[in-house]
């Protein structure tokens, strides 16, 4: 046996071994999105009894909702492509509208009707992909344009949110929170003060395309 035939057969079980070991790292990450997804949606549900008056409101709230899928897409950045983050997303989303419908049929007297839970499993299915990319991108975007526009993503649901809290509830002190978050998310996690500018300025658009595709839309039809 010559040299390259010894340095073939010993690279060969490695060559196998790599994809097996990225694939398994790949499933544990994308398993742990979802346990992630159904705790904190039993949590979300839960926080509606402790945290006291309007404040519970911010338990279920699409913008907490959806940084969960953020989240997600940000740990599955480090190994995982945009597609596993966007299925990460998916899941980690799904997964909390699952647990927190769950835990009111069963932990509660009920969830009621079956329509609000179908609605926001369809808007996890958009937002939960939508949101992982999000996250990914912020996280290993190799441009500044990427970086922005996920970073901005996130802020506007708090921007949405508070737009919905200070015109349609009229609930002060929760706006007031939403807005701090918006302007806080970009002055704390974007990477340079041109970063944080930008991005700033384009979740002012996000916030209000979120408010007109989201709470509208749900205002007509629980009105």
């Amino acid at each position: 046996m010559n040299a390259e035939t010894l340095m073939a057969t010993t690279n060969a079980p490695e060559k196998l071994i790599e994809p097996i070991s990225a694939t398994s790292g790949r499933g544990t990450a994308l398993a742990a999105a979802t346990a992630g997804g159904l705790l904190l949606g039993v949590l979300t549900n839960l926080a509606q009894g402790w945290l006291p008056g309007a404040w519970n409101q911010l338990a279920n709230s699409g913008a907490i909702w959806s940084a969960s899928a953020f989240i997600a897409g940000v740990l599955l950045a480090r190994r995982s492509t945009l597609l596993q983050a966007a299925v990460g997303g998916l899941v980690a989303e799904a997964g909390l509208v699952v647990g927190y419908y769950a835990y009111a049929e069963f932990g509660r007297e009920g969830m009621g009707s079956p329509v609000f839970p179908l609605i926001w499993l369809t808007m996890a299915c958009v937002a939960g992909p939508l949101f992982g990319v999000a996250g990914h991108w912020w996280r290993r975007g190799k441009d500044e344009r990427r970086r922005v526009i996920g970073l901005a993503a996130l802020a506007g649901l708090f921007g949405m949110e508070g737009v919905m809290y200070a015109w349609d509830l009229h609930y002060t002190p929760q706006a007031v929170f939403c807005f701090a978050a918006f302007a806080l998310i970009p002055l704390l996690m974007a990477r340079t003060h041109r970063e944080r500018a930008l991005t700033l300025v384009t979740a002012v658009p996000f916030a209000l395309l979120a408010y007109s595709i989201v709470i509208l839309p749900l205002q007509a039809v629980s009105g």
